[in-house]
Parts: C-alpha cells; sequence; structure tokens
C-alpha cells in the first residue's frame, strides 16, 4: 500500500508468503507525464507472513488523499488516514472544499457486486462540503475511491481511495434504495433550482411514525413536484406515489410522506420554471422506517390540483363508508368548489377563503370526487383530487399526515 503526500511517500508491504522479495520504487515529477524512472531497490526477507483478508484491489495506483489534493480543491477531510473501520458497517465521509465541487465514489470488494455497491452509497454535494455515507454488507475490507470535478468541468478525476474495513456488516435489507442521483439531501442542485432554507439538509430522514414532512423556500417562479419510490413493496394496496402529497405556495413547498409499510425509500424532487413544459430532477431524500407503519394513502391527484391548493380535510385518500366527511379545501382562483359522490353537495366559501362542507361518503367501493370551476365564465368543472370509499380499520382512520 503507497500513500503520497506534498512531501513524503510512505509504502506498506504485507509479503503473501516466507521468502525473499525485491522491492523496486519508481518515480516522476508530479506535474510529468515522463515515463517514471527507477530510483531504488529493497530486498525484503518475510520470516512468517501474516495471515490477513484479501485487500480489494486498486486500479489507481496511490492510497488515501492525492498528494495535490488542494489543486483539486480538496481542503480538509474527515478521514486522514488511508485506512477506515466501519465498526458498525456505516461510514460517513466528509470533505471540506474550498469552492462548489461534484463529486462521485465508488466502492468495491472481492464480494461486492456492480448493482449491490450502488446501494451502499450515497453523496451529498454542498457549497463547501461533499458528504459520502456509506453502508457495508459484507465483513472485510473494501476500497472507497471519491472522484470530483468542477462544476463546469467535463470529467471526473480520481482524488482519494480509502482503505475500508468493516467489523460487523449492515443487514442488507437495510441498504439505500436503487437508483439514486449524486446529489442527495439540500444542497448545489436544489439551491441552483431555486429551493431554499430546507427542514431537512441531510439526506438521511429516519422516522419512527412512518411520517415525515420536507419542507423548502422557493423562488415564486418554480412549480415543484415529488415521487416515491421502493425496491420491493410487500404490503402497500395503493401505488407508492397515493403515500406522498405535494402542497405548493408561493414561496414554500411541502412534502408530506405517508408510508405505508416499513422499509427504505427514495424520495425524488422534481421542479420547472414558469416558462419550461418539462421538470427536471433536482435532489433525493432517503426515507428510513423500521417500525411497522400502516398509514392509508392521500387521495388520488389531478392535474388541476396546483400551486396554492391546500387540504385541509380529510387528508386521508380513503373514507369510511356511510359517513359523514368534512371537507375543507383552498383552491385559489375557483369560483366553485363542489364534491361529487352519491350526491353533488357545493362547498360554501368562508371568511378565511376555505371552502368547506360535509358530505355522506356511501356505500363501499364508490368514489368520491372534488371537482372546482376554474374560471368564472367556464361551464365545465374539473377533477381535483379522488377518494375511494371503503371499509375502513377504526386504526387507519386517523389522518395521513
Amino acid at each position: 500500500m503507497m500513500t503520497v503526500s506534498e512531501n513524503s511517500m510512505t509504502i506498506k508491504v504485507a509479503p503473501p508468503t516466507e521468502g525473499l522479495f525485491g522491492l523496486m520504487i519508481f518515480a516522476r515529477d508530479a506535474d510529468s507525464q515522463a515515463p517514471y524512472n527507477w530510483v531504488c531497490s529493497y530486498q525484503i526477507q518475510c520470516l512468517e507472513p501474516r495471515n490477513q483478508e484479501e485487500l480489494p484491489e486498486n486500479p489507481f495506483c496511490f492510497w488515501g488523499l492525492h498528494q495535490k489534493m488542494r489543486d483539486f480543491g480538496i481542503v480538509e477531510s474527515s478521514h486522514k488516514g488511508e485506512l477506515l473501520v466501519a465498526s458498525q458497517g456505516t461510514l460517513l465521509l466528509t470533505l471540506q472544499t474550498s469552492r462548489p465541487l461534484l463529486a462521485t465514489y465508488e466502492l468495491a470488494s472481492n464480494d461486492l457486486d456492480a448493482a449491490l455497491s450502488r446501494k451502499c452509497l450515497a453523496s451529498q454535494a454542498e457549497e463547501q462540503q461533499l458528504s459520502c455515507h456509506v453502508l457495508c454488507p459484507f465483513q472485510g475490507y473494501y476500497r472507497l475511491s471519491v472522484f470530483v470535478k468542477d462544476l463546469g468541468a467535463s470529467t471526473f478525476r480520481n482524488m482519494a481511495n480509502f482503505l475500508l474495513r468493516c467489523l460487523r456488516p449492515v443487514n442488507q435489507n437495510q441498504l439505500f434504495p436503487s437508483g439514486l442521483s449524486m446529489h442527495c439531501g439540500a444542497g448545489i442542485s436544489s439551491m441552483g433550482r431555486g429551493l431554499f432554507n430546507p427542514s431537512h439538509s441531510a439526506p438521511i430522514v429516519t422516522t419512527k411514525l412512518g411520517k415525515c414532512n420536507i419542507t423548502f423556500h422557493t423562488r415564486a417562479d418554480i412549480d415543484v413536484t415529488a415521487s416515491l419510490s421502493k425496491d420491493k413493496v410487500t404490503s402497500a394496496k395503493y401505488p407508492l406515489d397515493r403515500y406522498l402529497l405535494v402542497t405548493q405556495l408561493k414561496t414554500k413547498v411541502s412534502v408530506c410522506v405517508a408510508l405505508p409499510e416499513s422499509g427504505v425509500y427514495k424520495v425524488g424532487l422534481f421542479g420547472r420554471c414558469k416558462d419550461s413544459k418539462d421538470f427536471v430532477h433536482i435532489c433525493d431524500y432517503i426515507i428510513r422506517c423500521f417500525s411497522e407503519p400502516s398509514w392509508p394513502p392521500f387521495p388520488k391527484v389531478y392535474g388541476p390540483w396546483g400551486k396554492g391548493c391546500v387540504l385541509l380535510e380529510p387528508r386521508r385518500g380513503v373514507l369510511q363508508e356511510q359517513s359523514w366527511v368534512r371537507f375543507r379545501v383552498k383552491v385559489p382562483n375557483a369560483s366553485s368548489v363542489v364534491v361529487i359522490g352519491q350526491e353533488k353537495v357545493v362547498l360554501q366559501l368562508s371568511p378565511n377563503m376555505v371552502w368547506e362542507g360535509d358530505v355522506l361518503a356511501a356505500s363501499a367501493g364508490t368514489q368520491v370526487k372534488l371537482a372546482a370551476r376554474l374560471s368564472q365564465h367556464g361551464p365545465s368543472l374539473e377533477v381535483m383530487l379522488a377518494f375511494e370509499v371503503g371499509s375502513v380499520s377504526p386504526a387507519s382512520l386517523g389522518c395521513s399526515g
């Protein structure tokens, strides 16, 4: 194992068997592209080899931090040596930066395939810090390589290669979800897309209740939407996006999540400017819950439900059959709002600009829809939300969130 700093070099050698070995050392100027020149040689006599686990291959020659890390924009690392220890199978690596950088990471071991490796890493890029959360599914040694680039650069460069030793691995069911981007949590991407003052800046949200609410302040010209996904769904009765509700006001967005089952989820945030048709990815959050949540879904959301619309009651998307339900919603610019079930009920506008009224949820298997006339002179109602009517157990009658 060779580590190179600005003014020194260290080589650690562990011969695989007893016997006599030759060690040759080659060098060149750090900024040179010329061939390496032989510098010196050593003979190493091994009387008794150490019994140790096989180390992972390192195609990048050096271990630890690059000797020119400050040229890369790295000021300091949370881990100084070439060997990192994950005693409980988890590790957080942070790198302080002198300028905004992007980073990607590679975790390799002799037991780890590429698909599983991607579920072991969650990275965050902030203005002056890069972070990587690492999970180790096997006991033994890993190579954690770090690649960085400036925001306008085209290629990543290898900046560090750490030898990571895991003493006690994590459960593979608790690895990160598939498909995480390099922008997890709040940071460069969210600020660049007009999202500020996050309620959760870190990328991982752990909840015992199975509920959380992620909020940002936003620019007035930004629209935000979100998605919820999980690698393996076992007991959810509805599509996972029904367990997520986005509420956006003029300068604030709230993403409310109420989980149907335990596990590890990905919440993806997407945004667009008012002049753009397409949403672009902003960042991801990881939601972890290992209790046994079973929250009901939110109502199904249709396109006209947009900025300024707020669902106050009912928050759950499945209504108890043969029950009276209080509806309270805010729908800006609506000339009338109705709830269509067994009968059509016209909601009344209160002095605080909330449309409200009581609606009878009829028999199980039917739907109740909230619709609004969004133009003063428009003849048609536009459906905004849809609720199922069913036999709801008492435990699930609470609000989704």
